[in-house]
């Protein structure tokens, strides 16, 4: 009984650290980013949000030693999403990387899909080219995998197409899109102001739109056999939920 009652309460612990975790100290460093460090630390930035994600991640492994079958899958979706990302290089804004890191929060936990989305976010970039903009890409990938995997947790957001595919599209046209215009705006002027925030809002609402409708045609093509394919995975080596 008080192994159990210690399981428990570690077991509620964890989704808290990452909730402060995800939700105020990874924006906090990004903006003393910005702000403090004028936007050229901008790799130093990148690996903190790497450490501050890995944080709630290790504490599921707090009284044994990870198995590499577990970390295998990680890896996989990251690289997944990283081939993923330049397989349609040609195509601006239409990248299936959202869709893969909603899968990974839905079917490996919210943890799990934040650090698939911030580590795609970060690998992708030496491809794509890394700059200030990496840890607020980083971050919006991340936060969509953390929310569908409490989402999921919570019975909001199902394994269905249409309820992927509407959970998607919206919180790409919304998070993503709205926490990356207001990076931009913080990146690209000296000065903040709000007629700058609403032009960018306003020049990028057709790229949001785009990346949106990426997300929503992936889902809708690859939900169904990559959830059925990670389920069979997690079955049969018999893992964990991040």
């Amino acid at each position: 009984m008080p192994s159990q009652q210690l399981e428990n309460q570690r077991y509620r612990r964890r989704p808290n650290l990452a909730a402060v975790m995800i939700l105020i100290i990874i924006p906090a460093t990004i903006l003393m980013g910005v702000f403090l460090l004028d936007d050229r630390k901008y790799y130093f930035i990148s690996l903190l949000i790497i450490l501050y994600t890995m944080l709630p991640f290790a504490m599921v492994f707090e009284n044994r030693k990870p198995q590499a079958r577990e970390l295998i899958v990680i890896g996989v979706l990251v690289a997944i999403a990283v081939a993923g990302r330049g397989a349609f290089f040609m195509l601006p804004q239409f990248k299936p990387v959202v869709a893969i890191v909603i899968i990974s929060g839905v079917t490996l936990g919210a943890e799990a899909g934040f650090l698939v989305g911030a580590m795609t976010g970060f690998v992708s970039n030496f491809f794509f080219g890394q700059g200030p903009w990496t840890p607020w890409q980083m971050f919006c990938f991340g936060i969509i995998g953390f929310v569908a995997g409490l989402l999921f947790k919570k019975g909001l957001l199902r394994k269905t197409k249409f309820s992927l595919c509407l959970f998607g599209g919206l919180s790409t046209l919304i998070i993503y899109g709205g926490i990356i215009n207001l990076g931009s705006v913080l990146m690209f002027t000296s000065e903040f102001s709000w007629e700058a925030l609403l032009a960018t809002y306003i020049s990028g609402f057709w790229f949001d739109i785009v990346h949106a409708i990426a997300t929503v045609t992936f889902l809708f093509m690859i939900s169904k056999p990559m959830i059925e394919k990670i389920d069979r995975v997690k079955m049969k080596y018999g893992l964990i939920e991040f």
